[in-house]
């Protein structure tokens, strides 16, 4: 427990104290997220939150985990390593996607095939049981790369992606903890500590932003966790355990927001005819501005409806996984439908009355 609470505070301290010098150097040397027509913010901003972020996680997992604890965590910080590299690139002078989705491929397969971090099973589900080897490696790729560019997709407005991600790490963390996977528990501890700290400076007014540094490291590590969670839910039941039968759509549950919000925007862009990749202003953050909410006030009903379904999952855990993936896809479609139709009168009102 002690070193749980130190790993929080030492990412915390670190990430908090680094966060106003590198404002102070990137002003300095105008790096800057320049407001336009799909941006939220109207002032030049700071985007290299993320390695505030990093420091403090990579700095407090380094100091505090035991190897013992975590024997394949030297290829998880290679994966980091390969991941700040990329988001920080990008945040400088932006690369072509084609290059980001190469990075971050490798940087899953090094989870996948050195860290030995991949879903195994799908317990049960479609009655599928345990996966061929190369199945599981494919498909727990394509998982990781999708978490990945989820968060990236939802950091678009202050606080949102930081607080949705300390909710997550926090929530699995905590799980971790309880059934003594100390190792998982503070990788989980350290992101949050660093996170609490870079938000004190990302709430509107935002002094700065996390960019692709951090949200694609936020992604990363709740990938990781995520599938900790799903396959130590598939071994032995511990009586001790706070063990999940439902583990896989219980994930889902906690991850609810980035992965609905990047499902729902790729199949509306489909449909529309456009690459799933064009970006616009279909977010599920922007609908929420659409109807006239402030940016932080948009960040909180998100948090809290993630929360939600983070109970939900824990208290409906009982139902199994296709009853449970069910209920969490129903519910999040029919209020993603409803606020879509929402904040469209909403922008339809306005613009009558423009007129």
């Amino acid at each position: 427990m002690y070193d749980i609470v130190l790993a929080f505070i030492t990412a915390f301290s670190l990430t908090f104290l680094a966060i106003p010098s590198i404002i102070s150097v990137a002003r300095k040397k105008h790096l800057f997220d320049e407001p336009g027509e799909r941006r939220s913010h109207t002032v030049s901003t700071p985007s290299l939150g993320g390695i505030g972020i990093f420091a403090g996680t990579i700095f407090s997992i380094i100091l505090w985990t035991p190897f013992s604890y975590f024997a394949d965590l030297q290829y998880i910080l290679c994966s980091f390593i390969i991941i700040f590299l990329i988001g920080a690139k990008d945040d400088i002078d932006p690369i072509s996607p084609s290059k980001k989705f190469a990075g971050q491929i490798f940087a899953a397969a090094i989870i996948v095939l050195r860290a030995k971090i991949r879903i195994s099973s799908f317990h049960g589900i479609f009655g599928i049981e345990t996966l061929p080897y190369w199945v599981s490696v494919l498909l727990t790729i394509f998982i990781i790369v999708l978490i990945i560019n989820a968060f990236n997709l939802i950091d678009g407005i202050n606080g949102l992606s930081g607080s949705i991600g300390i909710l997550i790490a926090f929530t699995f963390g905590y799980w971790f903890y309880k059934n003594d996977y100390i190792g998982n528990a503070m990788v989980a501890f350290a992101l949050t500590g660093s996170v609490v700290a870079f938000l004190k400076y990302n709430f509107s007014p935002a002094q700065i932003f996390m960019g692709d540094t951090g949200s694609l490291l936020l992604g990363l590590v709740c990938s990781i966790l995520a599938i900790q969670f799903i396959e130590l839910n598939n071994g032995p039941v511990n009586p001790d355990w706070l063990f999940f039968q439902s583990a896989p759509a219980a994930a889902v549950g906690v991850l609810i927001l980035p992965l609905f919000d990047t499902l729902s925007v790729f199949t509306r862009r489909i449909i529309n005819g456009r690459s799933p990749f064009y970006p616009d202003r279909t977010h599920t953050h922007h609908q929420l501005l659409d109807l006239g909410l402030s940016h932080m006030t948009a960040s909180y009903v998100l948090f809290t409806v993630n929360a939600f379904f983070i109970l939900l999952v824990y208290f409906m855990d009982f139902l199994g996984n296709i009853k449970l993936l069910m209920l969490v896809l129903t519910l999040a479609l029919a209020l993603s439908t409803l606020l879509f139709f929402m904040s469209r009168n909403a922008v339809r009102a306005r613009n009558v009355t423009k007129t």
